[in-house]
């Protein structure tokens, strides 16, 4: 993958329409009339170029409905190039189009393991526009099947042929927008950094992730200039290349249903438990450790992360960023979002509580601790 990251660098993107002499592109964008100014900014570089079809029948969320969709008018049209412009489930849908244009079966059948991805997708470009995800820089797509979330991904195949960052693009976003995609990042950064999986490399894209959402979301939101939007867009590509090596954890998968059953963005629905769980997994102790490192290693990372935060214990840390978000104008209990009920508490047990998702924190959760949690923010 080649990447262009800086402001202006979007006028990359003629350049390289032209040097691979493409000719006919699936243009992807959401459908906001936020998005309007970006969309036509994209729109009159290509139009010149190329011929070009606009889909924007983007959900909320990906879907597998969503994407046969996309997918049904792609195959109408000869298309050599597949561009996709937006926040990350644009990214996603522009991703999974790519795979399923070239790899034949149900798309169902993909996202459980019945059907293996064997051919590389449709060439394809990704231009984020918010500045949370990081789906420019990872191998992931993510695919809901109803409420259920599920993530195709092959770290071979799955990926951007180019990747245009442009922090000028993100000019426009809402401050709730910036808020909640920069919780995510900020969210990615830290369940990376703490993760089973973790590398030195992934724990230094991850260090610097941490360190300019800290330093630059509450400006980002509030009152943005060009050095706060350009740091936003570097920390959420290395939120998003910490993860792409070693995956999330727990914060990441109780998040699921609390956007799918409950309507919460996604950067949001992560940072509400991200606060507790870092206590929670300072707590680590021989009887929950996962990682095979062992449980110094953890105690280790842990207090390595408080420091990178800029306080000096878990308590604080858990504190300094509950107190980001409600500086950013972002709920931090669940009753303010909608969730008050016994039962909706159940529903985010029964859908986040994945053991397969929670395999990768390094404290084993229960769902006897989840719930604690949940009541805790509630």
């Amino acid at each position: 993958m080649i990447e262009f990251i800086e402001n202006g660098s979007i006028k990359n993107l003629k350049r390289i329409l032209k040097e691979n002499n493409f000719e006919n592109i699936f243009y992807i964008t959401g459908n906001s009339p936020l998005e309007q100014g970006n969309v036509d900014k994209i729109q009159f570089i290509i139009e010149n170029e190329c011929k070009f079809f606009h889909f924007n029948d983007i959900a909320p969320t990906p879907t597998v409905e969503g994407i046969k969709k996309a997918l049904n008018l792609f195959k109408k049209g000869n298309y050599d190039l597949i561009l996709a412009m937006g926040g990350g489930s644009v990214l996603d849908i522009g991703k999974s189009v790519s795979i399923f244009s070239t790899n034949k079966g149900e798309i169902k059948d993909f996202l459980l393991k019945k059907l293996k991805i064997k051919r590389k997708g449709t060439p394809l470009i990704l231009i984020p526009t918010t500045a949370g995800t990081g789906s420019e820089a990872t191998h992931f797509a993510v695919i809901f099947i109803e409420k259920t979330k599920y993530s195709l991904a092959d770290p071979k195949i799955l990926h951007a042929d180019y990747a245009i960052v442009d922090p000028e693009l993100t000019y426009s976003l809402p401050k709730r927008v910036t808020a909640y995609t920069g919780m995510d990042a900020l969210s990615q950064g830290i369940e990376s950094y703490w993760n089973i999986n973790s590398t030195d490399e992934s724990k230094e894209y991850a260090k610097k992730a941490i360190e300019l959402v800290m330093n630059n979301l509450l400006k980002a939101v509030h009152n943005p200039n060009e050095e706060s939007r350009y740091n936003m867009a570097l920390a959420a590509n290395y939120a998003g290349k910490a993860i792409n090596i070693t995956k999330t954890t727990a914060c990441h998968a109780i998040s699921y249903p609390i956007t799918s059953c409950f309507n919460v963005p996604h950067g949001h629905a992560v940072a509400l438990t991200l606060p507790s769980m870092i206590v929670f997994n300072s707590r680590v102790n021989e009887n929950d450790v996962l990682d095979t490192r062992g449980v110094e290693y953890v105690k280790n990372i842990m207090s390595k992360l408080v420091s990178i935060i800029g306080v000096s214990s878990f308590i604080e840390t858990k504190e300094k960023i509950k107190n980001l978000m409600v500086d950013i104008e972002l709920e931090i209990k669940l009753q303010d979002l909608g969730i008050k009920s016994q039962e909706d508490i159940e529903i985010i047990i029964k859908n986040g509580f994945n053991p397969d998702r929670v395999k990768n924190n390094p404290r084993l959760l229960t769902e006897t601790q989840l719930r604690k949690i949940l009541e805790e923010i509630r």
